[in-house]
């Protein structure tokens, strides 16, 4: 059986990653609230489906891509239930095609393995390598929820907290691949 801890709202006692302790300590700082839970690996969609479950909302679906010669990157945020269509996401972007990035350049750039990916990796000064894009419906929801950084953690925040706070300043196109 999957686990998934009772939700809690206060950081981790220690952090697995760099990235983890960043993003607890940038929610403190910009005093974003946040629910959390603790869980198994969370990596396929039924893992997921048990952690939407138990924090009332919809994991979140972050692709790390790239172009062909990997210099330009892209954390694209999407719903769990939308197929990646290549030919969509280029279109709604005006670019080349874009494949999904190797694991060595996620982690460089990012400070996330396979399993972890984030948008809350914009707080890293690394990251500011990936150019920030959102699905529309993800960008128009109450809430967010997506990892820490770690497949064994997931946070819950508004929406509005995450665009207004902490992404503020950065750059994020909005995007409507499937023309709705």
């Amino acid at each position: 059986m999957f686990k998934v801890s009772e939700i809690m709202t206060t950081p981790p006692e220690t952090f697995s990653t760099e990235l983890q302790r960043k993003v607890y300590e940038t929610f403190a700082a910009l005093e974003i609230p946040f629910e959390r839970v603790d869980t198994d690996p969370g990596i396929t969609m039924e893992d997921c489906q048990n952690i939407d479950a138990k924090i009332g909302v919809r994991i979140v679906k972050t692709i790390f891509l790239c172009n062909r010669q990997q210099t330009v990157f892209y954390l694209y945020v999407t719903t769990d239930d939308k197929p990646f269509v290549t030919r969509d996401f280029c279109g709604a972007l005006g670019i080349p095609r874009v494949s999904f990035a190797p694991a060595d350049k996620l982690w460089e750039i990012t400070g996330v393995e396979v399993g972890a990916t984030t948008i809350l990796s914009a707080a890293l000064p690394q990251a500011s390598a990936a150019r920030l894009v959102m699905d529309r419906s993800v960008y128009e929801s109450e809430w967010f929820a997506c990892t820490d950084g770690t497949a064994t953690c997931f946070v819950k925040i508004k929406t509005c907290d995450l665009l207004d706070k902490y992404l503020s300043g950065k750059e994020l196109t909005v995007i409507s691949p499937d023309g709705k």
